[in-house]
């Protein structure tokens, strides 16, 4: 039989994918590491990799499919010793092109990942790390692998054509050493055990009872969308994978999370100061931007008010021990919100560059999981648009975001007199299940400390 290669689960939460391109055809050698298609997901387009070795014999689902369902066959990847005759004996129903009509389970999440924040994640799709504590240095959890790959445990990695000939054999697989990639039993492996009768015997196994499977209920019928206003000439436009996620996100936490909302205007004449006079520098590293200070000062509060480093967990709240920062970034058609990592231990500097090549990427698509995924705490700032004020919509499980406006130069009154100064409103929108106000209040206090004596936070 065929080894069919598997639609990629390429984060926790994708359950289906675009078929971007093939970059091999049928007829192709296929070796271990070749890169043999590109999928687009709602946060990036990514490269797919071998992971078994053969000739690529079939195609099943042609470029440009749009909602392929994770685990859906989409080529079939011919052996050693199998030639085109074996693709006939393969049972799929997957043939043609288009879109597979069942849908497949979500990606598993980790055991420890409490139920609720396995289920929410950011406005660009990630999920909070399981064990905030243990995060650090260490990557986001990936999808568990398709039937095809390899993973580390006790399972046995052998190819189907590999399995086939051990049974035959009434060889176990289990004692049998692999010589294919990352330690896969192959083909030739199993002759040579066979030959030399160093495998051992299959253990004997009592047929299984047929699980009786339970009764799939049919989705509700979606709502029919609502007639346009009048007969004015339109256009309709088709949502994109990262348009249906951000609907499907946010309309998620404005109905189950219980947002109140707190505002403040800070004075940024100080803050400017320093910017001109860092950035005017000969041997500065980066060109600083304000956002760049209210990233830092946002780190700096929460690591010295931890309790608002949290997010919801069901039953419980999460306070993280690390801080890492979800900054929005718009891109066309929607947006991301890439993570800066420990933010609170990177200079001015570090977090202007790490924040301009995280933006790039993201507006190139070309993110990794690991880069978009996780986060404590989220920061929208749509002040360079000349926006004064507004409300963030937070992203869960994260307990706040930050909504920053424009710095613009106001009337205020400084001891009984009326004097001009720049001021900037933020807006922090906070989860009350996870911070109260008095909490939320801490937090735009220290925030606020920072931002107005910027000094403070190269100390």
């Amino acid at each position: 039989m065929p080894i069919e290669i598997l639609m990629p689960a390429l984060s926790p939460t994708m359950t289906e994918g675009n078929l971007a391109t093939w970059h091999k055809q049928p007829g192709d050698e296929v070796k271990a590491g070749d890169v043999i298609a590109e999928i687009e997901t709602d946060k990036a387009t990514m490269e797919v990799e071998a992971v078994d070795e053969g000739k690529l014999g079939k195609i099943l689902i042609d470029a440009g499919a749009e909602g392929v369902a994770v685990n859906t066959p989409i080529a079939l990847l011919l052996e050693e010793g199998e030639d085109e005759s074996a693709l006939e004996s393969y049972g799929g129903d997957k043939g043609g092109n288009g879109k597979s009509e069942a849908k497949a389970e979500p990606a598993v999440k980790p055991d420890s990942e409490p139920a609720a924040a396995s289920k929410g994640y950011g406005m660009s799709g990630e999920e909070a790390p399981a064990d905030p504590a243990a995060r650090k240095d260490s990557p986001a959890p990936a999808p568990k692998p398709a039937a095809n790959g390899h993973a580390k445990g006790d399972r046995v990695f052998a190819s189907p054509l590999a399995r086939r000939l051990a049974e035959q054999a009434g060889l176990d697989l289990a004692s049998l050493k692999g010589s294919g990639p990352h330690g896969r039993i192959v083909k030739r492996d199993v002759e040579a055990a066979a030959s030399s009768g160093a495998g051992g015997k299959a253990p004997q196994q009592e047929a299984a009872p047929a699980e009786a499977k339970a009764p799939v209920q049919a989705p509700a019928p979606a709502a029919a969308p609502p007639p346009p206003a009048s007969d004015r000439p339109h256009e309709e436009v088709k949502l994109n994978n990262m348009r249906k996620t951000i609907a499907r996100r946010l309309t998620e936490a404005k109905q189950t999370v219980p947002h109140f909302y707190l505002d403040v205007d800070i004075e940024i004449d100080a803050l400017l100061a320093l910017r001109k006079q860092l950035n005017e520098r000969p041997n500065a590293k980066a060109k600083l931007s304000v956002n760049d200070f209210v990233i830092k000062a946002s780190a700096l509060a929460l690591r010295d008010v931890p309790d608002s480093n949290a997010c919801w967990g069901g039953d419980k709240i999460l306070k993280y021990n690390v801080v890492d920062l979800s900054i929005a970034v718009a891109l066309d058609g929607g947006l991301i919100t890439p993570v800066i990592r420990d933010a609170d231990q990177k200079s001015l500097s570090t977090l202007s560059t790490e924040m301009k090549a995280l933006a790039e990427k993201a507006r190139a698509g070309k993110l990794k999981p690991e880069e978009y995924q996780g986060g404590s705490f989220s920061i929208s700032n749509l002040g360079m648009y000349g926006v004064k004020s507004f409300a963030a919509v937070i992203n869960p499980p994260q307990g706040s975001i930050l909504a920053v406006g424009a710095g613009e130069q106001r009337a205020v009154v400084k001891g009984g007199e009326l004097k001009v100064a720049t001021v900037m409103s933020v807006c922090l929108s906070v989860d009350h299940r996870v911070v109260d106000g008095a909490l939320g209040a801490e937090w735009l206090k220290v925030f606020k400390a920072y931002v107005e004596d910027p000094m403070s936070m190269l100390v």
